[in-house]
């Protein structure tokens, strides 16, 4: 029953995500009730829980902090010079773990304020939707530049929205994804400047030793490294990922 109830609310949840909250001029209203409480069928609550685990990879990557984690761990790694280490399956672990660990809250409160709410019985479809959308618009928000929303605002030729609520989720979550892009951009460039200066310092004293048949990064490897771990890099920067969400 659990299973089945949350395949309906995830499944309503994700087309009013992507739909915005308001069907458009040429969207015909489809109702679909069973019994007198207006409960889904079992077939189609499973049918929508199918549907949105087979769309959770895209739902991680346009709602949760995913994006940001995992494109500044491959900065990481091209920095350092290390192109196959860690490798790609250990970086993607970390970042959805990473994930989970950030969107804890939001989860929580969608659990508390629309999911268990609707297991009992005490709210509808549309009530458990409405709540559940609120605390995902929140985190979206605090980490959207107004500059990016405005940007989707005047492509689609809409109103200037006075109050946040008023953002529909279609401008909201690619505004959402292209601030997490910009973010992990320069988090890479910050990234980046000590190891590029590394490198400088190590092709500048091979070229004056005259070892010009050395390749640098033989030398600037182990040297990244070592600096990486002596600052306890990896420390610095999972908590400084995780603070840059709060």
């Amino acid at each position: 029953m659990m299973v089945r109830a949350f395949g309906s609310t995830a499944g309503l949840l994700f087309f009013q995500l992507v739909i915005g909250g308001s069907s458009p001029s040429w969207a015909a209203e489809i109702t679909i009730r069973v019994g007198e409480k207006g409960d889904l069928s079992p077939a189609l609550q499973i049918l929508l829980l199918l549907t949105v685990l087979s769309l959770a990879p895209a739902l991680v990557m346009m709602l949760t902090s995913f994006t940001r984690i995992v494109v500044v761990l491959s900065l990481l790694r091209q920095a350092i010079g290390t192109h196959q280490l860690p490798p790609g399956q250990i970086l993607i672990a970390l970042s959805l773990f990473l994930t989970v660990f950030i969107m804890a809250p939001v989860w929580t409160r969608v659990n508390q304020e629309a999911l268990q709410p609707y297991l009992s019985h005490q709210i509808s479809h549309e009530e458990a939707l409405s709540r559940a959308t609120v605390p995902v618009r929140e985190f979206m928000l605090r980490q959207t530049r107004e500059k990016d929303i405005l940007l989707f605002v005047d492509l689609g030729k809409m109103e200037r929205p006075q109050e946040p609520s008023d953002i529909p989720m279609s401008v909201l979550i690619p505004a959402f994804m292209i601030s997490e892009l910009k973010t992990a951009f320069q988090i890479g460039f910050l990234l980046h400047i000590p190891f590029v200066i590394l490198d400088l310092v190590v092709s500048s004293l091979l070229l004056s030793m005259g070892m010009l048949m050395l390749p640098p990064v033989m030398i600037s490897l182990p040297l990244k490294l070592m600096l990486f771990v002596l600052v306890d890099g990896w420390n610095l920067l999972v908590g400084s990922l995780v603070r840059s969400f709060m």
